[in-house]
């Protein structure tokens, strides 16, 4: 079922990127969206909001962002086709502070020659940050797309220490 139907409540939640969407159903967290980007979504009319629903969620994002978390640990609702779930779960393996390849994760996901596949799932990923699509790069180090925005996923690199080489002579 797209997220957008769903009936879930919602808030906003502070960042150094601007407010972040979140969404969840009271036991799992579903979604959360970029202020920015070509994936940036705003919560439906129909959805509900509750601050305080997500205050564990907010606790554990304002760690990673002061550098104090290194691994969520939220339960989360994927809600994609079997293979984006595979590539999901799979960013979550990607340590912190370390970027792989879309190759890399597509052979991870036992589809060697998917890796456009990989880069697909990775724009569909509804819980960026916490499933680091972020540390997904090209072959050759380059920065590739990320919903959030280039200058967020320079951000997100950067607090953790792996933005490539080249990259951090453009910032």
């Amino acid at each position: 079922m797209h997220i957008l139907k769903r009936n879930l409540f919602y808030t906003y939640i502070p960042s150094p990127l601007g407010d972040l969407l979140v969404a969840g159903d009271g036991q799992t967290l579903h979604l959360i969206s970029f202020p920015t980007g070509n994936k940036t979504l705003r919560h439906a009319d129909h959805w509900q909001r509750n601050d305080g629903m997500f205050k564990e969620v907010a606790k554990q994002l304002k760690a990673y962002f002061a550098g104090k978390l290194k691994e969520f640990d939220l339960p989360l609702t994927l809600d994609g086709t079997d293979f984006q779930n595979q590539v999901w779960k799979n960013l979550a393996t990607i340590p912190y502070g370390e970027t792989a390849t879309y190759g890399e994760m597509a052979k991870k996901a036992g589809r060697p020659k998917a890796s456009r596949a990989v880069g697909a799932a990775n724009g569909a990923n509804p819980l960026p940050i916490v499933l680091p699509c972020h540390r997904v790069i090209g072959s050759t180090g380059d920065l590739t797309g990320f919903g959030g925005g280039m200058d967020a996923k320079k951000f997100l690199l950067g607090l953790e220490g792996a933005l490539p080489a080249e990259q951090e002579t453009l910032l």
